[in-house]
């Protein structure tokens, strides 16, 4: 990170420093689309919110038409915006960022993949045979944007490291989340259409590699992969992740910065001045790479608009349509306890073994605080219930499941690292291992 997360400076801010500044803001307008659909899918109005849900639309091109209801155009359409914001996050953080370092990237994937297994293996304890089986992928997931949101509500109290680990944390739990999609959750794949998208993919490659700077390329190639990848039975939000990685990172030259930086010192008119900082300003963003480009461009439209949306259309849950069950429970235990204990316990190992350490002035109880956090699933945990059950008394035990796991676990991390973090006093120091 070339700037603090929490730096006051909003020109010299980057994307994740601006994504923690507007976390709370964020997490707010998320809990309120929740809140709004789930008393929406629980009052008088409930078949207006279903009829919603199911109002489809077709896009034409020639002879080809592609029909979907609304639900399907932003489970897979918006969130392939999504996951194409995931994927430049990850991207950026593996070249130049937290996990660019070995031993913060260490302790990150051993503390993700910790929280990833725990919860799947508790889920799958308590469903295993049942009909809710398929459903183990539901609670290993964390949403980052609810789990930053509670962290910028705590303000100074909580160490700048430990919303740094939790930001890498969340990033390869994506990763993870992203790789089980692929895997356990793609149907039946077509496989003229599979190799259309590889073809796609690797032009986009091949344009990266070559340092091409239009994001209207990229644009136009994404696009083409997105419906090859739906047509060929992959998950169409996979997509966003396989462009994200074509997009380039490295920084075009900045022919003419230096001059513009020297023109602009002069003295002269305020007009004149005005018109060379335009000139350098121009110079600055051209001279920004690709990737940083469109993950400045993407986060706003994500937080404000696509996260939202996504959380109108899937948080309404009719509790009439059933009520908590096995599915519902593994969900919570998973979320609850699973991602707490995976996450503490792959991070001590990690630390015990000597490959990673801890970030700076993070203690151990915070570190709890963290995976009670992490248990916020939400907005990933949502969209794999989707894809993991198509029965929908089955489905809305999973989404009950979530909503009240991914509340309580913001309360509980909340409370627990206002705890720990108390204004005023020292942090409490728990040392489970000796100093490395």
């Amino acid at each position: 990170m070339s700037t603090s997360p929490v730096s006051g400076s909003s020109v010299s801010a980057s994307p994740f420093a601006r994504f923690v500044q507007n976390g709370a803001f964020a997490g707010l307008l998320l809990v309120c689309t929740a809140l709004i659909a789930f008393v929406w899918a629980n009052s008088p109005l409930r078949e207006s919110y279903t009829a919603l849900q199911q109002t489809y639309f077709s896009l034409n091109l020639g002879n080809s038409s592609l029909k979907l209801s609304l639900e399907h155009w932003v489970n897979d359409g918006l969130m392939a915006v999504f996951f194409l914001l995931v994927g430049l996050e990850i991207k950026r953080e593996l070249l130049i960022g937290e996990l660019a370092s070995r031993r913060r990237a260490t302790l990150a994937v051993a503390a993700a993949a910790g929280g990833m297994l725990v919860p799947a293996g508790l889920y799958a304890l308590l469903n295993v045979g049942g009909p809710g089986a398929s459903g183990w992928g539901v609670p290993m997931a964390t949403d980052i944007a609810f789990a930053l949101g509670v962290l910028a509500l705590l303000g100074s109290r909580v160490p700048v490291g430990l919303k740094v680990f939790l930001t890498a944390l969340a990033i390869v739990d994506d990763l993870g989340a992203v790789l089980v999609i692929a895997l356990f959750y793609t149907s039946g794949v077509q496989g003229v259409f599979l190799g259309l998208a590889a073809l796609t993919w690797v032009a986009a490659l091949l344009f990266g590699r070559r340092g091409f700077v239009s994001l209207k390329l990229y644009g136009v190639l994404g696009v083409l992969l997105w419906f090859f990848v739906l047509q060929s039975g992959l998950h169409a939000t996979i997509a966003g992740v396989l462009l994200a990685f074509a997009v380039p990172i490295r920084k075009p030259n900045p022919a003419g910065y230096l001059a513009s930086l020297t023109n602009a010192a002069k003295p002269g008119r305020g007009e004149q001045v005005g018109a060379r900082l335009r000139d350098l300003e121009d110079r600055l963003e051209r001279a920004q790479s690709p990737l940083h480009r469109l993950e400045h461009a993407l986060h706003p439209v994500v937080t404000f608009a696509v996260l939202p949306v996504f959380a109108l259309m899937n948080a309404g849950v009719a509790v009439s349509a059933g009520g908590l069950g096995t599915i519902s429970l593994g969900v919570i235990f998973g979320l609850l306890i699973g991602k707490p204990l995976g996450v503490v316990g792959g991070a001590w190992l990690a630390v015990r073994l000597g490959v990673a350490s801890l970030p700076r002035r993070v203690t151990w109880p915070q570190m709890i605080g963290a995976g009670l956090l992490a248990g916020i699933g939400f907005t990933m945990s949502l969209f794999v219930s989707n894809l993991a059950f198509d029965d929908s008394a089955l489905l809305t035990q999973a989404k009950l499941g979530v909503l009240l796991a991914s509340v309580l676990a913001a309360v509980l991390g909340a409370g627990w690292l206002m705890l720990v973090t108390r204004k005023g006093k020292k942090p409490v120091a728990v040392k489970l291992v000796p100093e490395t």
